[in-house]
């Protein structure tokens, strides 16, 4: 069903230049067509339609594990964006303009199952711990741009070595998801590197409504199922840092996150 994009009711911090908002890719699936909901009049690329055609294929998978996000596609409470080389400046400037419009938007879809995908064009990902490396990189100049104008999200902390650590942008914790084609996880195996935002409010009201422990269950039984076994990193939230977690790489117990948080308004004095 067609979902309208309601207006946000302050303007983008991130778009104070042209150059943000030339490389927004923001976009919602809509009667059929793939739409730049922020400007209807700009046609997706092809590569964007085949990247977010392949996208819904992949999720709709019978085989494809997670339930949140078959709900998600299939609901249509998802945004996506294609974007050019993944941590470039260009990409960067886009994806943080479009994840501040996703976050003032997601509460407008009224449920538990919304996400934001954003793939990136290159580069092509033929290694896992390359993979691992890019994804933080990404993750870190996101927030080297999200700094300067939000706090970090103060349900979760920003310490990516404790057991309540989630990824945060735009004051709005978000579990990430990694997918690329070189990934050993089945459900995580994806032809373009791909990050999945997913907040992190929409798991606590699950439990406060007691379907998250049972949504769990139902994704690593079929997980168990189509790839023979459970990522080995898999821990519920408060255990152990879900930072381990996002690239899918099975990381050894004395792995450390390459990531830093910094205070809220601080210049990066870092060469």
């Amino acid at each position: 069903m067609s979902q309208a994009v309601r207006p946000a009711l302050q303007p983008n911090p991130f778009g104070g230049s042209d150059f943000a908002r030339s490389h927004s890719a923001y976009a919602a699936w809509l009667d059929g067509n793939l739409i730049y909901v922020l400007n209807p009049e700009r046609r997706p690329t092809p590569l964007a339609e085949i990247v977010h055609d392949s996208f819904r294929t992949h999720i709709l998978n019978p085989e494809f594990p997670c339930v949140g996000g078959k709900a998600a596609v299939n609901n249509n409470t998802y945004r996506f964006g294609l974007y050019d080389e993944m941590n470039s400046a260009a990409a960067t400037a886009g994806l943080a303009y479009d994840l501040w419009e996703y976050a003032r938007e997601r509460p407008t879809f009224e449920t538990e199952f919304a996400t934001f995908v954003a793939s990136f064009a290159a580069p092509v990902i033929s290694d896992e711990s390359e993979w691992e490396r890019l994804l933080w990189s990404q993750l870190q100049s996101l927030h080297d741009l999200d700094q300067l104008h939000h706090a970090w999200d103060q349900t979760v902390s920003s310490d990516p070595e404790d057991p309540a650590f989630s990824f945060s942008f735009s004051e709005m914790a978000f579990f990430v998801v990694g997918l690329h084609p070189a990934s050993s996880r089945a459900a995580r195996r994806f032809g373009w590197a791909t990050l999945v935002f997913n907040a992190h409010v929409q798991f606590e009201r699950l439990r406060e409504q007691n379907q998250f422990k049972r949504m769990r269950q139902t994704i690593r039984t079929r997980e168990l199922n189509s790839q023979g076994s459970l990522n080995p990193n898999l821990t519920d939230f408060g255990e152990r840092s879900e930072a381990r977690q996002y690239s899918g790489r099975a990381v050894k117990d004395n792995w450390r996150c390459p990531f830093s948080a910094r205070p809220a308004g601080t210049e990066d004095s870092r060469p």
